[in-house]
């Protein structure tokens, strides 16, 4: 199996290797090279003998006279064409995650649950060579398809990766890690745990798509007592359309996905830490943490 090559290396397209095949409508299509065999589209079909042995970008024509391009896949590209079993976190939420967390080379990332494997790919490149990424997933159908993307991305079973099939709750508390990425249906479950494999310092990060889920996960953050500096966030993508002197934005974006939950642990109120986050009592009777203003973070005027 190989692994799929670096986009932009100088090596010619070879047999074996992933490739992205893009139309004029630009629609991606992922694609193993192999000699004798053929890629048909409503567009004609293209011998897979054409492209082996051109460099990465070529441009060729169909039977029919359509003109594809023929590149190396980014992550991205794998990630949106690989197969799935789970929803899986796209490109915008993987960059987010990787720099919330704080994720960088020699880092242990412990995730939750590996899904089809998308984080991972992200993870197990943020943490390189010297790093370790350990993937937790209850439903053995998950774990098969994860383990089947990351081994086909790097052409192997990476030696930086373990997946466990398991419970995250049971497994947790046996290991220590610098980062804890938590993509579950009930986040707030495993936060104890996560505090005991954090050392101080560490960073725990969920990723939920609801408000309730959120409230649920800050509130177990603050009485859990060993966490400090929490914080939620949601990215939105909006790309633009350019043609000459038509410039506007496009009428389709990426929006609302997650939201992402970052929080340090920190030695509990016992051993020395910060004291616990004071509620505030609001409207309607209802409870809300009080969170003072950050005055390092922008703030936008107040007729943007």
């Amino acid at each position: 199996m190989s692994a799929v090559r670096l986009p932009g290396s100088d090596h010619p397209l070879q047999a074996g290797e992933v490739v992205v095949i893009t139309d004029r409508k630009a629609r991606r299509y992922l694609v193993t090279l192999e000699p004798g065999a053929q890629w048909h589209s409503h567009g004609g079909l293209v011998e897979h003998d054409v492209l082996i042995g051109e460099v990465e970008g070529t441009a060729v024509r169909t039977g029919k006279g359509m003109e594809v391009v023929v590149l190396r896949p980014t992550r991205e590209d794998f990630v949106l064409k690989m197969k799935r079993g789970a929803q899986v976190i796209y490109a915008k939420d993987q960059a987010m995650i990787v720099s919330a967390a704080d994720v960088r080379p020699g880092c242990t990332v412990v995730e939750a649950g590996a899904g089809s494997g998308a984080l991972t790919l992200a993870l197990l490149d943020a943490v390189g060579p010297t790093g370790r990424v350990i993937s937790f997933e209850r439903r053995p159908e998950h774990a098969a398809v994860a383990r089947r993307n990351v081994e086909r991305f790097h052409g192997t079973h990476p030696d930086t990766w373990e997946l466990i099939e398991g419970d995250i709750t049971e497994g947790l508390p046996q290991l220590r890690a610098h980062r804890v990425v938590l993509d579950l249906l009930e986040p707030w479950q495993v936060i104890g745990a996560a505090a005991d494999a954090l050392p101080p310092g560490g960073i725990v990060l969920t990723y939920a798509p609801t408000v309730p889920q959120v409230m649920r996960v800050v509130e177990t953050l603050h009485d859990d007592g060993r966490f400090h500096a929490v914080r939620t966030t949601e990215t939105l993508v909006r790309p633009w359309d350019l043609d000459g002197l038509a410039v506007r934005p496009a009428h389709r974006m990426v929006a609302h996905t997650a939201f992402l939950t970052t929080a340090r642990r920190v030695p509990s109120r016992d051993e020395g830490g910060p004291p616990p986050r004071r509620r505030k009592a609001a409207a309607e009777g209802h409870l809300r943490w009080s969170t003072p203003s950050d005055p390092d973070e922008p703030v936008a005027a107040a007729n943007d």
